[in-house]
């Protein structure tokens, strides 16, 4: 029995919303349908496809994520073949999905989305923003098809190109007694406040710097926002590190901070373009991948 491009799309929104109702309501069909379409292709493919949970919705089998991770690629690609067969003859067309780190996306992609869009104005792209944790499970899910992150973390399946390198610095208050330096040990803040950027992956990274330095950081404050940890450090509420620089010192609230390097030699983190290894990309991602280095290039956007 042929597998139709609908039932794969019944079974992707299920998935992706975990409940047969909220997939019904969002693709406007009727919910026995969709708990049709999931039930004959269990039954095509011999294997179950999602766990039901009485009244808690459904979760995917191990190989219900596999055929779901096949699934939206195939969505993707026929997306992909409409689009191209309307614009046959003129220019590379579709809906790409990018994730991205969320303190490189505040930092990098205005400029990359509206310079790409110039470049190629045919291609749509979808952005999710998310920690490290979250664009990793997002790649192996296949729900991004590409993404801009740091090369930690990674598992085999993963793989990427590295864009840049970006150091960490440390950043105070620019009326903190440090700001008028030229560069800033760890040393000499070690008894401040330190304020952490509370991030799977992210908190590891800076807590090595100290452990690299023999500083022990009194951790003040914790936050999985960036822009509030910087007006923080703006009000003189301690200090903290980063390593994407925002292009202004001016806060979210108008408080200023100062960037400076840090004295001791301290590893980087490099910013990667990240996919699975054994994905063959679509004309249209391929695109976004091929655009990348010379954006992030010496002379480039950035």
């Amino acid at each position: 029995m042929p597998i139709s491009l609908r039932s794969l799309r019944y079974i992707v929104s299920a998935a992706d919303l975990g409940t047969v109702t909220a997939a019904a309501r969002k693709l406007g069909i009727s919910q026995p349908a969709i708990s049709g379409a999931i039930s004959e292709m269990e039954a095509q493919l011999g294997t179950q496809i999602f766990i039901r949970h009485h009244a808690r919705g459904i979760t995917l089998t191990a190989a219900g994520a596999r055929f779901v991770h096949e699934a939206r690629q195939l969505l993707k690609h026929a997306a992909d073949f409409e689009k191209s067969a309307a614009t046959m003859g003129t220019s590379i067309a579709g809906e790409i999905t990018v994730g991205c780190f969320g303190t490189l996306a505040t930092r990098y992609m205005p400029s990359l989305l509206s310079a790409f869009a110039h470049h190629h104005p045919t291609i749509t792209v979808r952005l999710e923003e998310g920690n490290q944790q979250e664009i990793v499970e997002g790649l192996l899910s296949g729900r991004m098809e590409i993404a801009i992150a740091y090369a930690y973390a990674l598992p085999p399946e993963i793989t990427g190109d590295t864009l840049v390198e970006l150091p960490p610095y440390l950043l105070v208050g620019a009326g903190h007694s440090l700001a008028g330096q030229r560069r800033i040990s760890l040393k000499q803040v070690a008894n401040e406040p330190f304020i952490l950027l509370d991030l799977p992956h992210s908190r590891e990274y800076f807590m090595n710097l100290f452990s690299i330095c023999g500083v022990e950081p009194v951790v003040f404050y914790r936050s999985k926002s960036y822009e509030l940890i910087r007006g923080l450090v703006g009000h003189g509420r301690g200090y903290t590190i980063h390593n994407a620089l925002p292009g202004t010192s001016i806060t979210y609230d108008g408080s200023l901070v100062a960037a400076r390097p840090i004295v001791e030699k301290l590893p980087s983190v490099r910013v990667t373009s990240l996919r699975l290894r054994n994905q063959i990309m679509r004309p249209a991602v391929k695109a976004f991948a091929e655009f990348l280095p010379g954006a992030f290039a010496p002379g480039g956007l950035f």
